[in-house]
């Protein structure tokens, strides 16, 4: 039975390669086109076209108030104001690829099988087909968004086409049954599908605000829907880096510090 095409975003197959460093590999017909954030382009074939675009260049920027819009959207999740656009200008299929910018997986989303939107976190996205809008969830409830932190500002992926998005450290899937409430850190959060509620919620206790850090707030989300999960962070990862890379080890103390330093190949 031939089987017809309902997409209206670029089709565009593909391919992921890699285990701990992945990075996608899109295959395009001619004419077709993929957008990535500014950073993630790997590698491409002879005749593809890179051309920097304003926004995402999705059906919802029709004229120029759309197009701020829509631009301004992204800002608000501390995206650029700019994407650029890889179209297959040449003869046959050819390739253009995407790498993830720190170790971890790339999530591949195909849209159209989830009801047309995904809400992802507000730096995880990676490259989709033309045709998929790229902009932030408003948050339902006023206490998600006033306390800052990662996870709180979501991203919105809405379209019929295929997205990609990357997380870091080991990456599992939960679907969640009706009213199943399933409480994570918000870093490590990296999409649900529409159909999962989500709020964040206030560790109460002396000893979680005192001694806290991380544990002062975790989201609840609850079902149904399918959940997308990491357990390295970037901000997580980051902030270790920056701990190890501080001259004074609070740790070993004063005197064990620098032999410390001097240990790990820190010290001249």
């Amino acid at each position: 039975m031939e089987q017809f095409n309902t997409r209206s975003n670029h089709e565009i197959d593909y391919k992921i390669y890699g285990e701990e460093m992945q990075y996608v590999e899109v295959e395009l017909d001619p004419q077709e086109t993929a957008v990535a954030e500014a950073g993630s382009f790997l590698m491409m074939d002879d005749g593809i076209q890179m051309q920097t675009i304003f926004g995402d260049g999705s059906a919802q920027q029709q004229g120029i108030m759309g197009k701020l819009f829509s631009a301004g959207k992204r800002l608000l999740t501390g995206e650029s104001l700019f994407m650029t656009a890889f179209t297959n200008m040449g003869q046959g299929k050819k390739r253009v690829s995407f790498a993830s910018p720190y170790p971890g997986k790339i999530i591949p989303l195909d849209l159209q099988q989830m009801d047309g939107m995904v809400i992802c976190q507000k730096d995880s996205f990676l490259a989709a087909a033309k045709g998929v809008s790229i902009g932030i969830a408003w948050q339902r409830k006023l206490g998600t968004g006033l306390f800052g932190g990662e996870g709180f500002i979501m991203q919105k992926l809405e379209g019929d086409g295929m997205a990609f998005v990357h997380a870091g450290g080991h990456v599992f899937e939960r679907y969640l049954t009706p009213g199943e409430v399933l409480k994570v850190d918000t870093g490590c959060i990296v999409a649900f599908t529409q159909t999962v509620d989500f709020d964040v919620q206030f560790v109460g206790g002396i000893k979680n605000t005192v001694f806290g850090g991380e544990g002062l707030f975790f989201a609840t989300l609850r079902g149904p829907g399918k959940v997308w999960l990491q357990t390295l962070p970037i901000s997580r990862l980051a902030s270790r880096i920056i701990s190890y890379g501080t001259f004074s080890r609070k740790e070993e103390g004063s005197v064990l510090g620098g032999l410390g330093n001097l240990l790990d190949g820190d010290g001249y």
